[in-house]
């Protein structure tokens, strides 16, 4: 393998208002410039936008420069994931058709280099958090999106944007580790190595960079967010690191 694989997550571009997201973006864009030229595959996994909701022919307004680079990265034969989040859950082809992305909804398993990953947002998995996997089943429902589809556009993306705005991202609450004992996406990661071995696990959703070594040839890497860390995960074909660009200020 001769170009490296990325992994980012937790942009919640549109959060917490238009000029705190836009430098946001302005920078994930400079980040993805960086990377571009030896850039393999990349791995958007998750809340990349701090809502998004297609109609069939709407889509939130905005974000434009993150999609020109994206189309640009695609163009130049650069393989693009993206992963549904909590956030961001109900894209659904719209960034296929214009850029050419792969949408993933749930889990993704792959194997680069004798590796094996396995890739999540991170959300809705391990113990506890009930209330919101009941509505995360609502949510992604088919049927409960084809009736919030029915409300005019002004009027659903008002809504859920005015949710949104009550969001982790929008608070900007500071995340503390837990211990490896607690940290819940790190249960998770370990029941799964019970059924198959993986080299990888790596996840968002947690907002806090973490890597946690689960056996001798196990590791569990949170990718962190690009609102306090700008953090990130690179796989160079040896093995998978967390990365930091650009200080916040």
């Amino acid at each position: 393998m001769t170009k490296n694989i990325y992994f980012a997550s937790d942009f919640h571009l549109g959060s917490p208002d238009f000029l705190e997201s836009r430098k946001r973006e302005d920078r994930i864009v400079r980040w993805l410039t960086s990377i571009e030229s030896n850039c393999s595959e990349l791995f958007l996994m998750g809340d990349v936008f701090d809502f998004w909701f297609e109609y069939k022919t709407v889509v939130p307004k905005g974000f434009i420069r993150l999609q020109g680079k994206l189309a640009a990265m695609a163009d130049a034969g650069i393989k693009i994931y993206f992963f549904k989040g909590n956030h961001d859950m109900w894209v659904n082809d719209y960034f296929t058709k214009e850029i050419g992305v792969e949408i993933v909804s749930d889990e993704l398993v792959i194997e680069r280099a004798g590796k094996r990953f396995f890739l999540h947002h991170g959300d809705g998995l391990g113990p506890g958090d009930q209330k919101y996997k009941l509505l995360r089943k609502i949510f992604r429902n088919p049927v409960c999106q084809w009736l919030f589809s029915l409300i005019p556009p002004r009027i659903g993306l008002g809504i859920a944007n005015g949710w949104s705005g009550h969001s982790r991202a929008a608070s900007n609450k500071e995340e503390v580790f837990l211990g490896e004992e607690n940290e819940w996406l790190a249960i998770y990661a370990r029941e799964q190595l019970l059924k198959q071995h993986y080299d990888y696990f790596v996840f968002g959703h947690r907002h806090l960079p973490l890597e946690i070594n689960l056996t001798a040839d196990s590791k569990y890497v949170n990718i962190g967010e690009w609102i306090n860390f700008n953090s990130y995960a690179v796989f160079d074909g040896n093995e998978l690191s967390l990365k930091y660009f650009e200080k916040v200020n």
